[in-house]
């Protein structure tokens, strides 16, 4: 069946196939043996187990989407998966329900490890009504949540499921409150990672967008607000699920998504390798890795790499894989906002986060969307104790008249709240050029970055040469008898006078120019100096960002 057809009678709640153990009869004596209660026991959890009737797993198979408990097997370490209220079953009655009760209800909690490390998690059951979620569907995984938040490990949600449990009225909508309540209380506190592996439609869509991270896998994973066919009726335009929602849509148009995979398997592979990049709370370091690359390894190709001439493009994930750990980096939203690139690796074992502008995407500007992504992205980072380093090579803000008017004033302004608020060790290198507010804006001396380094091609200034000398000597230009010859000379006095490799160093806007050579050996030493940084926040309850 096609990804992009509606949703079957199959998965709604009324019709949906389920099936309840039945227990066995008491024995004609009127009572039962410890023996016989475990032999109970097991027939109802090997029920539980299995699920509905197998016709409902060969559905879920024909859709090329796995069942719940074969994608808890690809997530956690064999063998360590506790499950918690498998007998759960709704209370519900009317339309049916009182007939249809079936164990779980839908919704698959637990808790187990991921490289030894522990992890809860729920995931919805598209087997049982659909997925959707119920009262005690609801119930369910606001306990995991709780637990979750309590021992301090990060959630994970395995979303499939086809919205609020319409029969059960508005009882399943307040169970999404519960779970948009406690995604928030829990942001900033334990990592938060949603996986999309089926539809997320209406509000449901909110409990992602509140997470850290949202994985999703192209043909199976959708997520909107309004359906095609809401979107039909209301605009009178046509679009499939996956042409509104789908993972490409997420995770190149709309930056819902920060990973779009084509099967499942490579998308958990990179849920765990997430995972142990990331600490299990707020109060822990991210864990340390073991690497054989040495920590004062000479970066020789950075000088083949990035070209001397300002104008010139590269790939600064080159420049990212010479200095971090074995070549090895994780990017995160690489297929939105590519202006700027934002990654989780290690440099010298040690978990770094790293934004760095994009030279061969527009330049490497800073526009609203490179804004927000990085604004985000140094916000995770700075909760989770994860150093940052910037990497520098901006000609500005995006100039345009769409800029302006969907705002870049408070987007751009995003980034800068997000690094003044950073109490982080934080790193900046100006590998070539930083010209105007996006200079100050990318983690610069003037807004606390804790080491300011630059690279002897790097061009300091409130804009580039020739458009300086355009502003300050226009007069002087206009009426020169050569126009254009005095303009390349008052551009080259103004290089001269402004923008040499020094004039930020000379007045402690710079801590060092440094040889492009020495970078890894030189973050690496600032890092472990770092380490042990403390820096307090004004007394607050909480900043007003700009929004």
């Amino acid at each position: 069946m096609s990804t992009d057809e509606k949703t079957t009678p199959e998965t709604t709640a009324p019709q949906a196939a389920t099936s309840q153990a039945t227990a066995p009869r008491p024995p004609a004596r009127g009572h039962w043996t410890a023996m016989e209660r475990l032999e109970e026991l097991g027939l109802i959890k090997e029920e539980v187990r299995k699920g509905p009737d197998p016709l409902a797993t060969e559905r879920q198979h024909a859709k090329g989407k796995l069942t719940a408990r074969e994608r808890i097997d690809l997530l956690l370490d064999e063998g360590t998966f506790n499950e918690v209220e498998p007998l759960r079953r709704h209370r519900a009655t009317g339309f049916g329900l009182e007939d249809k009760r079936p164990y779980t209800d839908g919704v698959i909690t637990g808790w187990g490890t991921v490289h030894g490390r522990t992890v809860f998690l729920y995931a919805h059951d598209f087997r049982i009504f659909g997925g959707a979620l119920g009262e005690a569907h609801a119930a369910k995984i606001h306990k995991i949540m709780d637990m979750a938040l309590a021992a301090g490990a990060p959630l994970v949600s395995l979303n499939d499921g086809a919205g609020a449990r319409i029969q059960e009225g508005v009882s399943a909508l307040a169970g999404y409150g519960g779970i948009f309540l406690r995604n928030t209380k829990a942001s900033g506190v334990i990592p938060q990672i949603s996986v999309m592996l089926g539809p997320c439609a209406g509000g449901a869509a909110y409990s992602p967008a509140l997470t850290d991270f949202v994985f999703m896998v192209r043909g199976i994973s959708q997520m909107f607000i309004t359906g095609p066919d809401v979107v039909r009726s209301v605009t009178g335009e046509e679009i499939t699920q996956n042409g509104l929602g789908g993972a490409d849509v997420h995770a190149s148009a709309s930056g819902v998504a920060h990973f779009a995979y084509d099967d499942v398997r490579a998308c958990m592979e990179d849920v765990r390798h997430l995972l142990s990049l990331l600490p299990a709370n707020n109060r822990d370091l991210p864990p340390a890795g073991p690497t054989t690359d040495p920590a004062d390894r000479l970066t020789d190709r950075l000088l083949e790499l990035v070209p001397d001439d300002p104008q010139r493009v590269y790939d600064i994930r080159t420049v990212i894989e010479e200095l971090v750990d074995d070549g090895d980096y994780f990017e995160v939203h690489p297929a939105w906002a590519t202006n700027i690139v934002c990654a989780l690796s290690r440099m010298g074992g040690e978990v770094v986060g790293i934004v760095a502008n994009q030279p061969i995407s527009s330049a490497g500007v800073l526009d609203i969307n490179a804004s927000e992504k990085a604004a985000r992205f140094v916000q995770f980072c700075d909760a989770f104790n994860i150093p940052l380093v910037t990497l520098v090579d901006v000609p500005g803000f995006l100039p345009g008249v769409d800029q302006e008017h969907n705002g870049i004033i408070r987007r751009g302004a995003k980034l800068l709240y997000a690094y003044c608020n950073a109490t982080v060790p934080r790193i900046s290198l100006v590998l070539r050029k930083a010209y105007g507010g996006a200079y100050i804006v990318m983690d610069s001396r003037s807004i606390g970055t804790d080491l300011a380094l630059a690279w002897p091609s790097n061009e300091i200034a409130v804009m580039g040469a020739e458009g300086a000398a355009n502003v300050i000597f226009r007069r002087e230009i206009n009426a020169a008898d050569d126009p254009e010859a005095v303009r390349q000379q008052k551009i080259k006095e103004y290089q001269v006078e402004l923008m040499h490799p020094y004039y930020a160093a000379e007045r402690g806007l710079v801590d060092d120019v440094i040889d492009p050579r020495q970078t890894r050996r030189i973050i690496i030493r600032s890092l472990a100096m770092l380490r042990h940084k403390h820096a307090d926040l004004p007394s607050r309850k909480h900043g007003n960002p700009p929004q």
